[in-house]
């Protein structure tokens, strides 16, 4: 049988194809064609198996039983169909040289890794014969093929009949269709099976996954899942995702053991639990798409971290340790991978244990699936057929990362990248290396893509920048760099791959350029740029740990958000008073009970020990329908964000409530801990709590603390002073407020530019509430994300807020800019912005009067 070229374009070999599952055939053997034109055309006659819903991949079954697959570049199945035209369906008959997609060239090269297109042959046939590499256009020979093993398209002794109806090979998984994951045991009976729908409204992605199988720690029973004529180990969040379970479908859960039924009432506890918005979701933000130069030839980038950095390039290479195939028996490569494995996982700990922020959640999501038990299953599965132990982790790895991008959720693929990040890790243990890059002191790493692992595992400091040729802006490694405040570009084409080490450059991340051996006058005004930062940056940090005064001395105070311990050691050194704002839910989520009243105790009582004597406002639980909790099982809502949440949940699950302000009230020193309440909409709620501290406070002998409100809806905005009259202070939540006030959901990207907490409307509510405090001789603050833009300062101030809680890192430059505005020319700027028409006035009149943008 001949293949013939699919596409018009330049052959090369599978092994240019710059993703492992192609290069290493690991789908089969093919070839590649890097495109010069978007037409795929069939290589031969046949019969379409399957169209991908992403229309980036198209399976035909020739007339001799051959299965080819033609796949058009690297993860653009993240893409979702956007730029792809299918012209063909499913049963459909073509003939060679048939158009099966059409795609936009010159719009998708710049958004995807690759577009290289290579075809894969299938279905128990091999390559006898092929095209060296040229230029090709469609038509023209590419491969011949014969039946291996004497096999033909009748009698195929490879082949297995799966659940879902198509024929594949036994030994080749499919791109078009999760890998199958070996069978469980028969245990013995009964069964026990439940069905139930999917209600993530994005279907079981990452954080369900990991919900679902840690639903299950502590049963001795097997469980699998079951949907689309697929099985999966229940106990794998990654076979989890590779279901590809979308929101309602049916999923079939079977257990088979001694807490079988219990088991199974977890998973139901944990689906029941479960709201149509999972609160680790954001709509993917469209990839800004690059010119890759400048008018001048300087390269272009996508800004993921801005900032100005200036050093010698650090050129990484992308090649990880290439293991062997066949290994030296299974007893050696079965210990040969769990060393290594225990090697990763004991530096991960180590990272894990001083992180925070995203470099804590990229290092949990590493340790997840270091031991996930279905990547252990089809590793020790290979490593039995004779394969080595770095074979048989890659193998096992890239399958489902394949399987996961195939998914066609974006934020699944995200865990792709983290399983080959993983998968490197494992391999360079085993083969004895380095794990961490270590580039020299300031210079600019620059290569095709930075591993999250590899930034994470930086010394702080160590280097000045980096930029990278992919990648995107939303990625793991971008908000690392945004929050270590580290200068980054990614995106920045095939051109910046080029540069030699030690190369001068200017990383210019407020432009989005890259300056290649700048030129005397170029580096002068970069270094002038990043001196005259620096020495702001130092003022202000300096200056940070001294109280905070307008210019016209009225005293400002200035506090932190903190979501843990790890929180305050940074918060106080940058300069923050106290916590304005302490978020209780680390405790309470991701957990199968509630933590108790001395859990809880231990915990508060080492951060306010660690404020040493400074005020924490302890806010309560504010979890619900928006944060679910899997031992508080709530009906399914269709609005989250307007359900029950905050004060709503803690007022009908009032044991946990109790359970929490008792822990609170155990602190010393007493005079430090302040009670925040959220989503008050009700001065009903209010008194119910107070009822309820004033009760345990008799008990326990104590003083009523200070308790506070927060101001997030307009409900409450409008209540305020009978709110004022009942509480004891009163914070503006600014993000919700923006939210509930302009109708806008804070997780839709698509309003993420309009969803500004400076908007009139937002502003003139805020007027109301601080109005109200000022009446009732209450203080008020402000703890959103408002509170850390110190373009928003002046004119919070002026509408009469002295009390800021911001995130730690902005707190020395907010505290710089307070210093600088006089009382009377920040309400009269505030005056103006009430008058206003929009955010965008507001942020323009802020400009005028000599702020920042």
């Amino acid at each position: 049988m001949i293949l013939v070229a699919h596409i018009d374009g330049w052959l090369s070999a599978l092994d240019e194809v710059p993703d492992s599952v192609f290069s290493g055939k690991l789908m089969g053997d093919g070839l590649a064609i890097d495109p010069t034109t978007g037409t795929l055309c069939a290589p031969c006659d046949g019969e379409v198996l399957t169209v991908h819903a992403a229309k980036h991949a198209v399976t035909l079954r020739a007339p001799n039983g051959a299965e080819i697959l033609l796949h058009v570049g690297c993860d653009t199945v993240a893409l979702r169909g956007d730029g792809f035209a299918a012209h063909v369906g499913q049963g459909q008959r073509v003939r060679a040289g048939d158009a099966l997609l059409t795609f936009d060239l010159d719009g998708l090269a710049p958004r995807v890794r690759s577009l290289v297109t290579p075809v894969i042959v299938m279905g128990g046939f091999e390559v006898v014969r092929r095209e060296s590499p040229r230029a090709v256009r469609v038509g023209d020979f590419l491969m011949e093929l014969r039946a291996a093993n004497g096999t033909d398209g009748t009698n195929r002794t490879n082949r297995t009949e799966r659940t879902d109806g198509t024929n594949r090979p036994a030994s080749v998984p499919s791109v078009l269709s999760v890998p199958s994951v070996p069978s469980v045991p028969s245990p013995t009976p009964p069964e026990l099976r439940k069905s139930l729908r999917v209600p993530y409204e994005h279907g079981i992605h990452a954080r369900p996954a990991a919900l679902l199988a840690a639903a299950l720690r502590g049963f001795s029973s097997a469980v699998t899942a079951q949907a689309h004529g697929r099985s999966v180990n229940a106990r794998s969040p990654v076979a989890w995702m590779e279901l590809g379970a979308a929101h309602g479908d049916e999923v079939t859960l079977i257990a088979t053991g001694a807490d079988a039924a219990a088991a199974l009432a977890a998973l139901e506890a944990t689906f029941a639990a479960a709201t149509p918005h999972a609160p680790d979701r954001r709509e993917p933000t469209p990839l800004q798409q690059p010119t890759y130069t400048d008018d001048d030839g300087v390269p272009r980038g996508v800004i993921a971290s801005r900032g100005i950095a200036i050093g010698p390039a650090c050129v990484m290479t992308r090649t990880s340790p290439s293991p062997a195939e066949t290994g030296a028996g299974t007893a050696h490569e079965t210990t040969a991978l769990d060393d290594a494995r225990t090697i990763v996982r004991t530096r991960l700990t180590r990272l894990h244990a001083t992180a925070s922020g995203v470099a804590r959640e990229v290092l949990e999501a590493h340790l997840s699936f270091l031991d996930d038990p279905e990547l252990l299953q089809k590793a020790q599965a290979s490593i039995a057929r004779g394969k080595s132990a770095g074979f048989a982790w890659r193998e096992a790895l890239e399958e489902s990362a394949h399987a996961l991008l195939a998914v066609g959720d974006p934020w699944v693929a995200e865990r792709a990248d983290d399983l080959r990040d993983l998968a490197g890790q494992v391999l360079r243990a085993l083969a004895g290396e380095e794990p961490l890059l270590d580039p020299p002191a300031g210079s600019i790493l620059i290569g095709h893509e930075l591993l999250p692992s590899q930034l994470a595992g930086l010394p702080p400091g160590r280097i000045a920048g980096f930029c990278t040729a992919a990648g995107g802006p939303t990625s793991h490694v971008a908000l690392l760099a945004a929050a270590m405040n580290l200068p980054a570009l990614v995106a920045a084409g095939p051109r910046v791959l080029s540069i030699a080490d030690g190369t001068p450059l200017v990383l210019d991340a407020d432009e989005g350029v890259l300056r290649i051996a700048p030129d005397a006058a170029t580096l002068q005004a970069a270094q002038d740029s990043v001196a005259r930062h620096r020495m702001q940056r130092e003022a202000a940090h300096a200056a940070a740990r001294t109280e905070c005064r307008l210019a016209s001395g009225e005293r400002i105070e200035v506090f932190a958000n903190a979501g843990a311990l790890a929180d305050i050691s940074a918060a106080l050194d940058s300069g923050a008073e106290g916590c304005g704002l302490l978020r209780t839910e680390f405790l309470f989520l991701d957990r199968d009970t509630p933590p108790d009243v001395e859990e809880q105790t231990a915990i508060y009582q080492s951060i306010v020990t660690a404020c040493d004597g400074r005020p924490v406002a302890i806010r309560t639980l504010d979890g619900g329908s928006d944060k679910p909790l899997r031992y508080l099982p709530s009906p399914r809502e269709e609005n989250p964000a307007l359900g029950v949440r905050g004060i709503r949940a803690s007022l009908r699950n009032r044991e946990l409530l109790r359970g929490q302000l008792h822990a609170i009230l155990l602190v010393e020193p007493r005079a430090a801990c302040r009670i925040l309440l959220p989503m008050i909409t009700d001065v009903s709620e209010v008194r119910s709590v107070r009822e309820m501290v004033e009760e345990l406070c008799g008990q326990l002998g104590r003083a009523i603390p200070p308790i506070g409100v927060m101001i997030e809806t307009p409900a409450s905005a409008l209540l305020a002073a009978e709110l004022a009259a009942v509480a004891d202070f009163l914070s503006i939540g600014s993000n919700d407020l923006a939210q509930y006030t302009l109708a806008m959901d804070r997780g839709q990207a698509e309003l993420a530019a309009q969803l500004d907490a400076l908007h009139p409307a937002v502003l003139r509510l805020m007027r109301i509430a601080t109005t109200a405090a000022r009446a009732a001789g209450r203080p008020i603050a402000v703890c959103g994300g408002l509170a850390s833009d110190p373009v928003a300062a002046p004119i919070l101030i002026g509408l009469g807020i002295h009390e800021l809680s911001a995130v730690p890192s902005a707190i020395p430059e907010l505290k710089a800019t307070l210093r600088a505005l006089q009382l009377d020319d920040c309400r009269a700027l505030a005056e103006r912005a009430l008058a206003a028409p929009s955010a965008a006035a507001v942020r323009a009149l802020v400009r005028e009067a000599g702020g920042k943008a």
